[in-house]
């Protein structure tokens, strides 16, 4: 619901401040005055695009702002999907800059125009009989049947099993895709683990090759400098060993002559110690390392074949090799069991379908039921405004499942006696369509929570009695709804809870348009205007006072 309109630098609108109530609001005007200029404004806070042609001043930026009552709405979804902060009265802005920049906001949160387009919808539905109606949507359509039938809870229930199906039928599609290309590459996949399988690769085996190849490679030369150290170190008579040894002996004897000679003594004693040892392990390993040819070629052809293995499937080291066998062997693994996961998958999408189905046959055979109701209702409906040939038939014709269900709907609709009825879309907008969706609008207003209704001159080629009847039905649908109504006719403009008169002032340099909420006496003059003219006469007067005490 609409609780507040800021307008301001807008067209011939300098500043315009409504707080329409929350019932039926009628705006009435002369012709020029500005009434269409306030819906373009309003457009703008529903996604409409605008340049700087609607700057009433260049020197200012134009602000449109409009606060919402959305508790009854249940948006509390779409502002979590789009990240914005949620709160029952909503605040959207629109501003036009003079260089033409436009920003939008929602509760002062910065959104593009598809946004607040989106939100739009769900906050106000301005009906013109001069716009391209949305009844020739069929999806609009199929949602005036399942508000009538009450099949929309039933519907997000269909829709969630027609996901899952759709899900479990893409889940068979992309398995038979894949399994047929694991088919066709299977003799490859095979040969690429068997030889993977057959190298009995081993994790840090690369490692460990490639240093043992370091050391057979130059054995020749460890043999040499291996003996080469034992005899400078205990193999021959003035060796390192005899040095140090006489060298110990020598600082025992004075090692009790002072603590310092003590310490030397003994870490000279240590390393003395720990040659001998170095020359025994010496020694051994001069007299044990062996040159080996055949362990060389040995370990130079596994390295080869690591490497030619590395460089054939594009890896670095063994632990790759390891892990692309494992793939490959479960790939050949899924091979194997390619007829067991089908028929397992086939199983989950002909389940989903059936229960999608079941669902789907229960909401249609729901919707039909209300056909012939929902004829008769608007029959009835169109009849009291001025349209007695009018005939609304529903069409239906089975189809594939989709989001919708298996129901392809179509309204079809006459006005006049002996036409058939045509296909909504093959008709042109104009008085008569415009009635229709009026009472379809009528009839929805008890089924579903709809936002704030605005009707642009709605009442055009109506009189009489049948302007009477429309506005009651008005006043009904503004007993759980807010209506704002443009009109130029005395006996609509009477039955609003409020009443604001459009009008134009050129006292200053530029036209300016205003509006304002009529106090009775005013309200009272401005009816009579409508019904005698500027200068309305006592009976005019007393027709309008009449209009009111209704």
């Amino acid at each position: 619901m609409l609780q507040k309109l800021l307008i301001k630098n807008y067209a011939l609108i300098q500043e315009l401040n409504i707080n329409p109530s929350r019932n039926l609001n009628t705006i009435t005007g002369e012709t020029g005055a500005g009434k269409s200029i306030m819906l373009g404004a309003v457009g703008l806070l529903l996604g409409k695009r605008a340049d700087t042609k609607v700057l009433y001043s260049t020197d200012a930026k134009c602000v449109v702002e409009g606060i919402f009552d959305i508790k009854e709405y249940n948006l509390n979804s779409f502002f979590e999907n789009e990240d914005l902060d949620y709160d029952e009265e909503c605040v959207i802005r629109r501003e036009i800059s003079a260089s033409g920049k436009s920003r939008a906001f929602i509760n002062d949160t910065p959104v593009t125009l598809d946004i607040l387009k989106h939100l739009g919808s769900y906050l106000m539905d301005v009906h013109s009989q001069h716009e391209t109606l949305l009844i020739g949507d069929q999806d609009f359509q199929l949602r005036i049947i399942d508000a009538y039938a009450g099949t929309i809870s039933d519907l997000k229930n269909y829709q969630s099993l027609f996901l899952a199906y759709t899900k479990a039928k893409k889940r068979l599609e992309s398995f038979k895709e894949s399994a047929s290309q694991m088919q066709q590459e299977k003799d490859f996949n095979q040969f690429l683990f068997d030889e993977l399988d057959k190298a009995q690769l081993k994790t840090g085996e690369q490692d460990e090759l490639e240093e043992k190849l370091e050391v057979l490679e130059n054995g020749e030369l460890i043999k040499v400098k291996l003996s080469e150290a034992y005899q400078l170190v205990d193999g021959q008579e003035f060796a390192a060993i005899q040095n140090l040894h006489q060298a110990t002996e020598s600082l025992k004897t004075i090692q009790s002559y002072g603590k310092n000679f003590q310490e030397l003594s003994e870490r000279l004693n240590s390393s003395f110690i720990e040659i001998q040892d170095i020359a025994k392990e010496l020694e051994i390993a001069a007299n044990e390392f062996e040159h080996q040819p055949d362990e060389l070629q040995q370990t130079q052809e596994r390295l080869s074949l690591v490497y030619s293995l590395q460089q054939k499937h594009h890896v670095d080291s063994v632990e790759e090799l390891l892990k692309i066998k494992t793939e490959l062997e479960e790939k050949l693994l899924a091979v194997a069991d390619v007829e067991g996961s089908e028929k397992k998958l086939q199983k989950e999408v002909d389940e989903a379908y059936l229960q999608m189905n079941k669902k789907a046959q229960a909401i249609s055979q729901q919707r039909i039921q209300h056909f012939e109701r929902l004829e008769n209702e608007l029959k009835a409906l169109l009849s009291g405004l001025g349209m007695e040939d009018a005939v609304v038939k529903i069409a239906n014709q089975t189809k594939t499942h989709d989001k919708s269900g298996i129901d392809d709907i179509k309204i079809l609709f006459s006005a006049n006696k002996g036409i058939a009825p045509q296909n909504l879309k093959s008709i042109a907008s104009g008085g008569e369509f415009s009635r229709l969706m009026f009472a379809i609008k009528y009839i929805m207003a008890d089924k579903i929570a709809m936002p704030t209704i605005i009707f642009d001159e709605i009442d055009t080629g109506i009189s009489g009695e049948v302007a009477i009847k429309m506005v009651n039905m008005m006043q009904r649908m503004a007993e759980n709804h807010q209506v704002i109504t443009i009109s130029h006719l005395p006996q609509i403009a009477a039955k609003g809870h409020q009443h604001y008169f459009v009008f134009k002032d050129n006292t200053a340099e530029k036209s300016v348009s205003k509006i304002k909420l009529l106090s009775d006496n005013e309200r009272s003059l401005e009816i009579a205007k409508m019904i005698g003219g500027e200068n309305p006469s006592e009976s005019a007067i007393q027709s309008a006072r009449e209009l009111l005490a209704v």
